[in-house]
């Protein structure tokens, strides 16, 4: 394995949640990044930002990585979930909610019903 995806390989495994984006959780630098951080900072999630833009070979690396060639890319309990079309989808289908609850990741069930109830 090269650095990068050693780094990466290391970083999705030892962390319950893992968002690899554009920017950070606290401030975003593309609206697909902000959209997937602002739901799981909005549901009270805990995990880890990791910022692409600046290390061009995580950039890569985790296009690679998971064989996905766009970022944002989120991960829970070490298994890619997908891009911000498909966490989206998935917030607004309960599907997120499930996933959480079945890997034992804490969030605001409140919170996530207030998301699909304003976008219904």
């Amino acid at each position: 394995m090269t650095d990068a995806k050693t780094k990466i390989d290391e970083t999705v495994k030892s962390n319950d949640v893992v968002l690899y984006m554009k920017g950070t959780k606290t401030m975003p630098q593309c609206e697909f990044s902000s959209r997937v951080a602002g739901v799981l900072n909005f549901m009270g999630v805990e995990y880890v930002d990791v910022n692409v833009l600046a290390d061009d070979a995580i950039r890569q690396g985790i296009k690679d990585y998971s064989d996905w060639p766009t970022i944002p890319q989120l991960y829970v309990k070490g298994e890619f979930v997908g891009g911000c079309d498909i966490v989206t989808e998935m917030t607004l289908s309960g599907e997120l909610d499930a996933l959480f609850d079945a890997k034992g990741i804490a969030y605001d069930k409140d919170a996530a019903n207030r998301i699909r109830e304003a976008n219904a």
